[in-house]
């Protein structure tokens, strides 16, 4: 820098040059998070059955590693747990399936008597509608369908692209889970031969402790999303509620995202609720989901997950959130597992204690390895003492 660069920088206000300095890094930042983000939403097709066969490999890893343990060979493992895994969601889809078409016509007959009830309400109740006004808002109905017929049918058309495109994504997220559960260790070992050496140990510190993370998060939501499903089960069926299993299911895939996917789907049981057994029972199921929730938020959630993935339900909400927009359901479902894997390895990262720790000492599987000390904290506990 020029004498006269130097001047003209030292007439500039401190407070300037560091805001402007902040500022360009920040837009830096954000272009680049911006960047990041278009090429996932470019590659979701890809990304996502991806990201879940990470997931799933979360949860079945430690199956794979017990049979491994029991001297079964490697391949057999992990022949033996996708095959298991597979037909125990074959069973249950099939199984909610025929309890759904088993139970559809007892909900159409409640469902034609409540309209009924309606019906009936709207021309005595307050409102007095005669049956000439009822039958004009029906004829509105079906015209509105009979217009929308090239919209409905598109969409219809559009549902069965979706379907391809699921199928597809089921295959390639399939495939990848094989090879994530048979050779995972390896792949990680691949992807560290493009981090420098001199830092390659830390970051392979941290990846292993953001899969232990991963490995926490899935087994605790499993479990968290059973209770649910448990919790609610019960109360609908000592209501009489109908279709108890397929909302009970709905409850349990709605838990793997957390708050909102409880807040959704226990809308839908609700909804059922008020169609078919009417507004205090409606009520009573509400208060049912609420009890669950409270259980789940105040109890479940903070004993199972622990410190390893331990995150701000602020930080969870606005995570959703994020995903919500950028990825829609998938990002919903992926941001809260994506950040507790940013929590634990930046953790390991900025933590003094996992500096010298040989990655090959770390069992990604057991949850005691995911919470790296917290030295900042430890230190300043340690000032306040002396």
């Amino acid at each position: 820098m020029s004498a006269t660069d130097s001047d003209i920088s030292n007439r500039v206000p401190r407070l300037l040059r560091v805001s402007a300095a902040l500022s360009w890094r920040f837009v830096v930042v954000i272009a680049a998070l911006y960047v990041v983000a278009y090429v996932l939403g470019y590659l979701a097709t890809i990304v996502i059955p991806v990201a879940i066969a990470l997931l799933l490999a979360a949860l079945l890893s430690p199956a794979v590693q017990q049979l491994t343990d029991w001297r079964v060979p490697r391949g057999v493992a992990t022949t033996i747990v996708l095959i298991g895994g597979l037909g125990i969601v074959g069973g249950v889809l099939t199984f909610v399936i025929t309890e759904f078409t088993r139970g559809l016509p007892e909900l159409q007959t409640q469902v034609a008597a409540s309209l009924d009830q309606i019906q009936k309400w709207l021309h005595d109740g307050p409102l007095q509608l005669s049956d000439v006004q009822l039958q004009s808002y029906l004829d509105n109905v079906v015209k509105t369908i009979k217009e929308n017929q090239s919209a409905i049918t598109s969409g219809a058309l559009t549902t069965f692209a979706t379907i391809g495109e699921a199928l597809t994504g089921f295959l390639l997220a399939l495939f990848t889970l094989i090879f994530f559960l048979h050779d995972g260790d390896g792949i990680w070992r691949f992807m560290m031969r493009a981090v420098p050496g001199d830092v390659r140990d830390r970051a392979d510190v941290a990846g292993r402790r953001g899969f232990a993370s991963l490995v926490s998060y899935v087994r605790a939501t499993a479990a968290v999303a059973v209770v649910d499903a448990v919790g609610v089960g019960i109360g609908l069926a000592i209501i009489g509620v109908p279709l108890v299993v397929p909302l009970s299911t709905l409850v349990f895939l709605g838990a793997f995202i957390p708050i909102i996917g409880a807040v959704v789907t226990g809308a839908v049981a609700v909804l059922i609720a008020l169609v078919a057994k009417g507004p205090l029972a409606a009520l009573i199921v509400l208060a049912v989901l609420i009890g669950v929730m409270q259980l789940e938020s105040h109890v479940l959630q903070p004993l199972l997950l622990g410190r390893a993935v331990k995150l701000h339900p602020l930080a969870v909400v606005l995570a959703i959130a994020a995903g919500l927009v950028v990825g829609g359901i998938a990002g919903a479902l992926l941001a809260v597992p994506l950040l507790a894997v940013l929590n634990s390895g930046i953790r390991s990262l900025v933590s003094e204690s996992d500096a010298n720790v040989d990655p090959r000492q770390i069992d990604v599987l057991k949850p005691a390895d995911t919470a790296p000390s917290d030295d900042t904290s430890e230190r300043v506990e340690e000032l306040g003492e002396s």
